[in-house]
């Protein structure tokens, strides 16, 4: 059953409210007329009228002609008030017949012209597509309500198409640097296959080659399942703490923090957390991990954890390339790297820094990077302390 439209619900509210109001203004006139008529319009010969009657006049007097003619005025002009009354009463309801006609006409044309935006609003929305996310509604005239529903509108399709953009761009770097392990070990395996003798020795390196390449997708796509996890918010909620993560983020990273020759510096104080152990040793060790590899040879890094303001921090900072405050955000993005000398190796998946935010916003949290004034980067996380001491 097809319901009346907003155009004609609110025509008839007009209209209502237009014919309730008239009519309540022609009864105030229509009282306020007989109450002049009956209260304030006194018959002149009423006394005098009183006066005869008291005195018992005989009949065929003179005195009797003037009541009798009296009597006939008094008729007259009550009937004249009668007539008055109805007059009033019947143009009033024809005024209000006509009223209501045009309360209807005028009701219609002022709806129309007050829907028109949403009629516009709706014709945009039937037209955008995944494929026209670029069409605004654009709306244009005075800052009111119509006007704020349109502009919020389009900042909510602005947001979706910045959405479905990153999504192609997240889909088209995952297949590409998946492609890569991919290529290296069918083409090793190529390359030894069409080989007519091969040694043992030449095996031996393809395999290695081969265990190298799938290694690197393994992480990858360890790294995707755990931005997938971190975005579903779906997480435990368990008490941790971050200084525990830190200790541990560290440890794992001393054989290649030994070997780049790097200086690492801890100040793990207590910071107790609520959440998924498993996604919070993550976050803390890219933090780590990322500290470690994009540095240079002989550089510096510094882990601290801690508590303030009902808040449990850990800040990472280390040295390495300048980078410039205009690309730290891009550094959040998935396989957004920047050109530097350890920052595209092999074991760089490019989604460190992405899982980091990614598991931060499922917690709850805040993460701010700031780029060191000599090179290197800042990166401190701060998430809702848990509610021990």
């Amino acid at each position: 059953m097809r319901h009346p439209s907003i155009r004609l619900r609110l025509t008839v509210v007009y209209a209502i409210v237009l014919v309730v109001t008239s009519a309540a203004l022609l009864a105030l006139n229509y009282w306020l007329l007989y109450h002049t008529l009956y209260n304030n319009i006194h018959d002149p010969t009423a006394a005098q009228l009183a006066q005869m009657r008291g005195a018992a006049p005989d009949a065929g007097s003179d005195l009797d002609v003037k009541l009798r003619s009296v009597d006939i005025d008094a008729a007259r002009i009550a009937a004249l008030r009668r007539q008055t009354l109805l007059g009033t009463a019947g143009a009033s309801a024809i005024g209000l017949l006509v009223t209501a006609v045009a309360g209807l006409a005028i009701s219609w044309i002022v709806a129309g012209r007050l829907l028109r935006p949403l009629r516009t609003l709706t014709a945009t929305t039937r037209r955008i597509s995944q494929d026209r996310l670029h069409e605004r509604i654009a709306l244009t005239g005075r800052q009111d309500e119509l006007k704020e529903l349109a502009d919020t509108f389009d900042e909510m399709v602005g947001r979706l198409e910045a959405a479905f953009a990153s999504q192609r761009r997240f889909v088209a770097d995952a297949a590409h640097d998946l492609r890569t392990p991919l290529a290296i070990v069918r083409s090793g395996m190529e390359v030894q296959l069409a080989k007519r003798r091969s040694t043992p020795e030449q095996w031996r390196a393809t395999a290695d080659r081969v265990l190298t390449a799938t290694a690197r997708a393994e992480r990858m796509l360890d790294g995707l399942l755990a931005l997938a996890r971190s975005d579903s918010g779906v997480i435990a909620t368990e008490p941790y703490d971050l200084a525990t993560a830190a200790a541990a983020a560290v440890s794992g990273a001393d054989e290649e923090a030994d070997r780049a020759g790097l200086a690492v510096t801890c100040d793990l104080r207590p910071a107790p957390v609520a959440g998924d152990p498993v996604l919070l040793d993550r976050l803390v060790g890219n933090l780590v991990d990322n500290a470690v590899r994009h540095n240079h040879d002989g550089g510096w890094v510094e882990v601290v954890t801690g508590r303030g303001d009902g808040r449990a921090v850990v800040s990472v900072r280390n040295s390495g390339p300048e980078i410039p405050p205009a690309a730290v955000d891009r550094l959040f993005e998935p396989f957004q790297r920047l050109v530097s000398g350890r920052a595209a190796g092999a074991s760089s998946t490019g989604l460190g820094l992405a899982i980091v935010r990614s598991i931060v916003h499922a917690h709850a949290g805040t993460i701010t990077a700031t780029p060191n004034a000599d090179g290197g980067l800042t990166v401190a996380v701060t998430l809702p302390v848990y509610g021990y001491t």
